[in-house]
């Protein structure tokens, strides 16, 4: 930028360069389609809002992959935050989890069968109940590296002895991986979220890049870092140049947030473990140490999840295909239930309920928009 230069993320000359530069790089590789993956609910919530997918060139398929931590939250995770709340126990969590289906009730059916459920906005709010009260008080934690990065904060910063964590936090990295592996998995390139690369850095990426020959790009959330960074990685695809580029440098370092990260490994250890509906992730899942056992609620309660098997499951919970969603093999105009059976207020599966689901996104915003007249 030259001098005393403003700097703008959403004009629009400089988004009808990048959308021309991306049209030029798609005619020069020449094949149908090329497809890439970010990996992230914020992405797909500023490529819908702002309507970018209507500028992408018609053979760029830019796909979710798993990028909502409500989404990827696996089923028995859920039903032990039932169960412990179905034994009386007094459950936190944020607003969004509340809704996600287990294997036969959400937190919501058990808070309307009286349960106490309480939705916070982050941990420490959690925390502040717990000091104030005597009964015991469990944070129902997910999300991925920057959510857990401030639950590892919170049990650092001397909580009370009646609060605990019921850990469904998880890990980024591995899951690119796995996706990259699936049988025809067609992914030649992933847009990796720039605020969790500010706590891990772009460096994370690295090995993931020398062993599967993908690129990778640290993306911002406005429309013209997106646009940027899809510039950048379609050149690297086109060049055939396996390599991780950081678009996102005015928040993200190579190295990262070492303090956080220094928090994060201290409190939390990486284990495999599901991701609803995708497949079991190596090391995809933090769980707390061993040292933070006393604050572990798996290591506290007894939870008796087997209490949940009186119960039908629902009939159409089989129907749901969140998992094919979030892997990107499929999108929510492949679901028979997608705007019908399924809808925000009566969410079937996990990606219809949280703001970062692509099928929430979708709803919203009027599903796989094309002003162009192609179906």
């Amino acid at each position: 930028m030259k001098p005393g230069e403003q700097l703008k993320f959403r004009d629009p000359v400089r988004a009808k360069a990048l959308t021309t530069r991306l049209e030029e790089l798609v005619k020069e590789i020449g094949r149908d389609p090329i497809s890439v993956m970010h990996v992230c609910g914020s992405h797909e919530q500023a490529i819908a809002r702002f309507g970018l997918r209507t500028a992408f060139p018609l053979k760029l398929d830019v796909v979710m992959g798993p990028g909502c931590p409500v989404c990827i939250t696996d089923v028995p995770e859920v039903d032990e935050a039932v169960a412990l709340a179905l034994q009386g126990v007094r459950v936190c969590t944020y607003g969004d989890m509340v809704r996600v289906p287990g294997t036969v009730k959400s937190l919501a059916d058990v808070r309307g069968d009286g349960a106490n459920i309480e939705v916070v906005y982050g941990i420490d709010q959690a925390v502040e109940l717990a000091r104030k009260s005597t009964e015991e008080i469990v944070f129902f934690a997910t999300g991925f590296e920057t959510t857990a990065v401030a639950t590892a904060a919170a049990l650092l910063n001397d909580p009370p002895k009646n609060f605990s964590v019921l850990s469904a936090h998880k890990y980024i990295p591995p899951v690119m991986e796995i996706v990259t592996e699936m049988p025809g998995s067609r992914i030649e390139g992933f847009l990796a979220a720039g605020h969790a690369a500010i706590i891990t850095g772009s460096g994370v990426f690295e090995a993931f890049v020398n062993t599967h020959k993908v690129p990778v790009v640290v993306a911002g959330f406005e429309p013209l870092d997106i646009l940027a960074a899809l510039v950048k990685l379609v050149e690297l695809v086109r060049d055939q140049k396996p390599e991780v580029v950081n678009m996102f440098p005015r928040c993200v370092t190579h190295e990262g947030n070492k303090v956080a990260q220094e928090q994060l490994w201290k409190v939390f250890t990486p284990t495999g473990g599901r991701w609803r509906g995708i497949a079991h992730v190596p090391n995809g899942n933090l769980r707390l140490r061993e040292e933070w056992a006393a604050f572990d609620t798996r290591k506290r309660f007894n939870i008796d999840v087997s209490r949940l098997w009186d119960y039908a499951p629902p009939k159409l919970l089989g129907q749901c295909i969140c998992g094919e969603i979030m892997s990107g093999s499929k999108s929510p105009k492949h679901c028979a239930l997608f705007g019908k059976e399924c809808l925000p207020e009566n969410p079937v599966g996990a990606c219809m309920v949280s703001s970062e689901g692509t099928c929430r996104i979708w709803h919203q915003y009027g599903g796989h928009l094309d002003l162009r007249g192609i179906s």
